[in-house]
This record gives C-alpha cells, structure tokens and sequence, in this order.
C-alpha cells in the first residue's frame, strides 16, 4: 500500500497530513455600506471576516465549494447561491446570468487564481474587493523526506508552489489534484490525477485506488 500525502491545512485520518501553506490574517476594517452580496471562495475567507467584522452575517452570500457553503451556515451566514465546483470563472458567468444588478463584495485572500472583481466589472456587474488574508508557506527540515511511490494530494496552486520550496519531486511519486485551477499549476513531466469532485475526500478516494 502507498503512502497518502495531504498537501492541506485540514488534516484527514485516512492519510498523512503534509501542510504545505499557513494563512495570515490582513488586519482592517471592513465596510458594507451599498453592499448587498458577499463572494466567497474558500473557507479561510469565512472564518477571517467573522474575526474582522461579525456584521457579515447580515448579508447574503454566494460561495464556491461545498466545504466554503458549509462554513458560511455554521456561522449563521446565509447562501442565496452556491456552486459547488471550484472554478471562479463558471461561478462568474453564472452571477452575472442570476444577479446582474446586485453589488458584490469579494471578500478574497492576497494572491487569487481568477479576479471575480474584474471579470464582473467587465460585464458591468458591480464589484469590489477585500483582501483579508495571506497565504504563505510552512517551512520544513532539509533533512525531512518522504516516502518512494508515495501519491501527493494537492488542493490549491499554493501547495504545489510551497511543496517546490520544501521538496523535490522524485519519479516514483504521483499527485492528485483537486480541480482544473491546480492542475494548471502542476509540471508537465508529473504523473497527475484530477479528481472528479472538488473535494478532499474524492482526492483521498482516487489517491487510494491509484
């Protein structure tokens, strides 16, 4: 049996956890005068606003990602729309189709893979930005190593980016990814798996059956 790697700050029983980025919350105050709808695309987005502004909750939200939707409610916020696949641009199209006169706050980390700001602007929907946090990378020992024939799970473009900085990547290893923005960031000589859900729990089930 190989060797799982979670290339992830949430741990699963089911493999090793490998965190590859750790988050910084970007202190500020944060104004919802004339905004009706919050944008959220991970997690880490939820739990930074209620620590800056416990108000949000006041105010409507769509997310991407199950696990985004998920902590939004456990928080008492309400989701008037959700996608539960992880691509910024589908989400995109689909707000300008569904509330093409509502005003946006993105609410967002410091680097972003797609701009929901722009993108939305382009199409005069209206839409501003926060930015609440920063990714950055854990550090790891020179000396520390992982196993042969092991299968890396990676859930954003930002692990794959910290794993380079920590490791190099040896020809017995395989990676699975979590959707089609990672997969995009993955070198082309890798031996890579996409998975079929946006999940971490799919990415586990497909690491397993490799």
């Amino acid at each position: 049996m190989h060797t799982i790697y979670l290339c992830s700050p949430s741990a699963h029983e089911e493999v090793i956890s490998l965190p590859m980025i750790e988050f910084r919350l970007i202190e500020q105050k944060i104004d919802f005068e004339g905004i009706d709808t919050l944008i959220f695309t991970s997690k880490e987005s939820v739990k930074s606003i209620d620590r800056l502004n416990k108000n949000w909750i006041q105010i409507p939200a769509v997310s991407i990602g199950e696990e985004t939707t998920k902590a939004i409610k456990a928080l008492g916020g309400k989701v008037i729309y959700s996608n539960s696949k992880s691509y910024g641009e589908l989400m995109a199209k689909e707000l300008i189709e569904r509330f093409p006169t509502h005003s946006f706050l993105y609410l967002r980390p410091k680097k972003i893979s797609f701009d929901f700001k722009s993108y939305l602007s382009s199409f005069d929907v209206k839409c501003a930005d926060k930015i609440l946090y920063e990714t950055v990378c854990k550090s790891y020992p020179k000396n520390f190593t992982l196993e042969k024939n092991s299968v890396i799970i990676f859930t954003s473009p930002s692990t794959i980016k910290c794993f380079l900085q920590n490791f190099n990547w040896d020809s017995s290893y395989k990676a699975v990814v979590i959707g089609s923005t990672t997969q995009k960031h993955i070198p082309s000589h890798w031996t890579s798996f996409i998975s079929s859900f946006p999940t971490i729990e799919s990415c586990i089930k497909i690491a397993q059956d490799i």
